[in-house]
């Protein structure tokens, strides 16, 4: 039972001065909602409910319920009758729901606060390289996902960003350009690197298209190169060897500079993403027909050369067989030799008189 005998309230007026409970929840919510509310409903349609009401007296089979819409503020004693009537729920809810906003503000308030001086410590971790762990395993896309979020939001002077293996898919692209916007916006200097075949996707080119207006340089290379990012250049991402799950943080200022400059020298070899002059389209597919021709010299397989040139190995299959029709072969074994028989052609003619090579020496 909520209460040991029914408690006849001392109001001299209808439920002017009846103090109502803070202390409710989802139980005490049901019971309205149920028993208690059909109980409500009832004294609602009677008018009003007597105190010997054989309901509601002790052992009654309504009495508890009686006694919870007394304490909600449901119910009012009305002096002059010496009966219960019902209340408004209007004049109600305020009483009892407004202590519960207040509540749930200060909750909130105090989970901002939480999470605000877990975000400090979280950027001065970061920002300090650890003595004792220059070099750091995460593990699980998730904690990745949440560390790169976290870093990338840090950097407060750079962003260099290697993305390989071509067209970045659009729901992805759709994250960055808020991300690197904002970081944009802060006054970070950004450089992105890209494999030409990026230049082939809309997602990307609307991307960079944003990125660009805002400050960042973006440039493709043909050659394939492996994930990277440098924050601050004191702070770099590489993947692990096991896979996508896995990627090293590394802290080591020796290790971090020789990434940086092995992206300088990337990024001097690479060409403008949006520059669209004839002339450079041409050169791109110079890079990418020559890059194909070098996959199938050193024979590596369809799938490790689409990844290396950074199309799916449906298009990379149409680069081969553009390339037998370049050279009027029919078979793989047949482009081989007749590139092989190309290159050899070509030193031989280095070599003669009167060519570049001979005239140096």
């Amino acid at each position: 039972m909520l209460f040991a005998r029914l408690p006849v309230p001392d109001i001299a007026g209808f439920c002017d001065s009846r103090s109502v409970s803070t202390e409710f929840d989802s139980a005490h919510r049901e019971r309205l909602q149920n028993d208690a509310g059909a109980l409500f409903q009832k004294i609602v349609l009677e008018g009003a409910i007597g105190p010997d009401d054989e309901r509601i007296v002790e052992g009654g089979p309504e009495h508890d319920n009686f006694a919870f819409l007394l304490d909600l503020g449901l119910l009012a004693l009305d002096p002059s009758t010496g009966t219960y009537h019902p209340v408004d729920p209007a004049i109600v809810q305020s009483r009892v729901v407004a202590p519960m906003g207040q509540r749930a503000a200060e909750l909130l308030a105090e989970s901002t606060g939480w999470a605000t001086t877990f975000a400090d410590l979280g950027l001065a971790y970061r920002r300090t390289a650890p003595r004792d762990l220059p070099i750091v395993e995460l593990r699980g896309l998730p904690n990745i996902n949440r560390f790169l979020t976290a870093s990338v939001g840090d950097a407060a002077s750079e962003l260099l960003t290697a993305q390989p293996d071509g067209a970045r898919p659009t729901a992805i692209l759709k994250e960055a350009i808020e991300r690197d916007q904002r970081a944009l916006a802060r006054g970070v200097k950004m450089r992105t690197l890209y494999q030409h075949s990026a230049r082939r996707s809309v997602a990307t080119r609307e991307y960079v298209e944003e990125v660009s207006k805002a400050g960042a340089e973006v440039r493709t290379l043909d050659e394939f190169f492996n994930r990277l990012i440098v924050v601050d250049r004191r702070l770099a991402i590489v993947p692990g060897a096991e896979g996508t799950h896995v990627a090293i943080a590394i802290h080591d200022p020796s290790l971090v500079a020789y990434l940086v400059d092995m992206f300088e020298r990337y990024w001097e070899r690479a060409r403008i993403f949006t520059d669209r002059e004839t002339s450079t389209e041409r050169e791109i597919a110079e890079d990418v027909h020559n890059m194909t021709i070098r996959m199938l010299v050193e024979g590596h397989s369809d799938n490790a050369s689409s990844k290396r040139v950074g199309v799916s190995t449906r298009t990379y299959a149409g680069y081969v067989a553009s390339l037998k029709a370049e050279y009027g072969v029919e078979t793989r074994f047949q482009l081989g030799y007749a590139i092989g028989q190309q290159e050899m052609r070509d030193k031989a003619r280095e070599g003669t008189p009167g060519s570049t090579t001979s005239k140096q020496e």
